[in-house]
């Protein structure tokens, strides 16, 4: 269901670690052949390589997940609205 909202309303994932998704994305642009970049500039990827940064971004998928899980946890499901299926109307006995 989560794919089908994100492909339907065209919306990245909210909790990815930009970092992964830098270095994921760059990984498969040189398998693709396209050209290194040499130079001074740091790329998105960057932070992947550095681990206080990469750590950081880990901790806070972890805290969404725990709050995804509470939020499931506390879901419950409804009753449909309007009258309850299975019980005979009297009006259609007639």
């Amino acid at each position: 269901m989560l794919c089908w909202h994100m492909l339907t309303k065209e919306k990245d994932y909210f909790w990815a670690r930009p970092s992964l998704v830098a270095h994921k994305t760059r990984s498969m642009e040189l398998q693709a052949g396209r050209p290194q970049t040499k130079g001074d500039k740091r790329g998105p990827a960057y932070a992947y390589h550095v681990k206080k940064l990469r750590e950081q971004e880990m901790r806070v998928a972890e805290q969404a997940e725990k709050q995804y899980d509470r939020f499931i946890d506390g879901w419950r499901p409804r009753r449909p609205k309007g009258k309850a299926r299975g019980r005979p109307n009297p009006a259609r006995l007639e």
